[in-house]
């Protein structure tokens, strides 16, 4: 890295590095990108794409994919068979950063591994304009987003030195460029999909892409050098792994193991809650119909709205010293999120089928569970830069998100006994599921604490 560049990766705005407000936009639209094909997908293959083909339309391998799945679940209907292949792909998105984590650790780098990301997901979202490659555009975004996530995420790790007090705040602020993203794409890919086509919606996502990758080709130079290229450029001969470095892993392998309850509940607000955001929920505002696909804005948006004051409340525990340990943390967010579906519990029980209730109860859940995510999430990540060692540290971060790989499978099963179910029953099953996982965390505390470190 010549001096020049150097210096400007070190330049400073709001009291942090420059980079990471590159690394904020390009993941603002990364995740407009994301999100704008995640909220259509369920809708657009029950509402259009299942009747289609079941019709007799030849979507390249679909026929074949469908029989796969109810060879092992028996036949479904549109819903629980959207419900299945919306939780299959949602899943291997954060089944493929470990491998990508570990081709950008040992080959490319980081930076090589995020254009490489982009361009398979900017392919993958114009491809799903084309309906008979349907199949193909999601494994285009499944590869794609395995190089990306991680090699991203990693890079605001590397603008802080060790023992930097900022770093927490940095993937706050972090985060709401994923949720800015989140919050964008239902105004534009939702109400496209839904008002004008869905292949608009689609295509929409594909120009978010291609956006964030020209914003980080042009903030290159106010990053970080990454890992790969230091130890190219030193020869750095890396020792084993010593016996505390391997029980912080240990450790992250025990909290991603219980987050998987986490996002197999918090994953349905793409998939079932968006069909009863759609089906039972009445949007009318004054005379004026909201689309449904409107109800993904609720949540990136209290993020963003949230993430200062939280961040400034944390400030003022930590000078009393109370802020709450990250693992503590966690477990909050799991009963958080649980605990925001009873909401939609006491707003069903008694609801007949044809029967509406305002979206305003949804406003309610998604708040509650919004504070869950902000307490888990953000400071899950920092966690994981804090602690694996930095030769393995895209992998690592690749693994961290093997989590959500179970959790969205997950997510994909449960959502098939929504129909099964009544609604209170099944919004209690979702309750259940996240202060299971709560309790879970607070009751193994404190080796996980010992293992991570007194300060994690």
């Amino acid at each position: 890295m010549d001096p020049s560049q150097t210096v400007r990766s070190k330049k400073t705005l709001f009291g942090h590095p420059v980079g990471l407000y590159v690394l904020f936009f390009t993941e603002m639209w990364e995740r407009f990108s994301f999100y704008g094909m995640r909220i259509l997908l369920v809708l657009y293959m029950l509402d259009y794409l299942i009747p289609k083909t079941e019709a007799g339309f030849v979507v390249h391998g679909f026929e074949s994919f469908r029989a796969a799945i109810e060879g092992i679940f028996g036949p479904m209907t549109a819903q629980p068979l959207s419900s299945q292949i919306y939780g299959i792909y949602t899943a291997l998105v954060y089944l493929t950063p470990v491998l990508g984590g570990i081709l950008a650790d040992r080959y490319f780098g980081q930076r090589k591994a995020v254009y490489i990301g982009g361009i398979l997901m900017a392919i993958g979202h114009f491809l799903m304009a084309l309906e008979p490659m349907f199949l193909v555009a999601l494994i285009f975004l499944i590869f794609g987003n395995g190089f990306f996530k991680p090699s991203l995420s990693t890079q605001v790790g590397n603008l802080y030195p060790p023992g930097d007090q900022r770093r927490d705040s940095a993937f706050s602020i972090y985060y709401m460029g994923v949720n800015s993203g989140a919050l964008l794409a239902p105004f534009i890919c939702g109400t496209l999909g839904q008002k004008v086509g869905w292949h608009y919606g689609f295509g929409a996502a594909g120009v978010g892409m291609i956006i964030g990758l020209l914003f980080y080709m042009w903030g290159q130079k106010y990053l970080a050098q990454d890992q790969y290229q230091i130890a190219k450029t030193q020869k750095t001969e890396h020792a084993p792994l010593t016996k505390d470095q391997w029980r912080a892993i240990y450790a992250l392998g025990v909290l991603c193991f219980v987050n998987i309850v986490f996002w197999a509940v918090y994953e349905q607000q793409g998939n079932t809650i968006q069909v009863f955001a759609d089906r039972n929920t009445d949007w009318h505002i004054f005379g004026w119909e909201m689309p449904s696909t409107w109800f993904q804005s609720f949540n990136p948006g209290f993020i963003i709205l949230l993430t200062i004051p939280l961040t400034v409340f944390w400030a003022w525990q930590r000078k009393r010293g109370r802020e709450p340990s990250t693992v503590i943390k966690m477990a909050m967010g799991c009963v958080l999120l649980g605990g925001s579906f009873l909401i939609l519990m006491y707003a069903t029980s008694g609801l007949q089928e044809a029967q509406k209730i305002s979206f305003m109860w949804l406003v309610g859940c998604t708040l509650i569970y919004t504070f869950g995510e902000m307490y888990l999430s953000p400071t899950g990540l920092s966690l994981v830069t804090k602690v694996a060692p930095a030769k393995y540290i895209t992998m690592i971060m690749g693994m961290w998100f093997l989590s959500s790989f179970f959790g969205n499978y997950l997510s994909g099963y449960i959502g098939t006994y929504y129909e099964k179910m009544t609604l209170p029953s099944f919004f209690l099953l979702l309750t259940t599921l996240g202060v299971v996982a709560g309790v879970a965390i607070f009751v193994m505390q404190r080796p996980l604490k010992r293992a991570l470190g007194t300060s994690n």
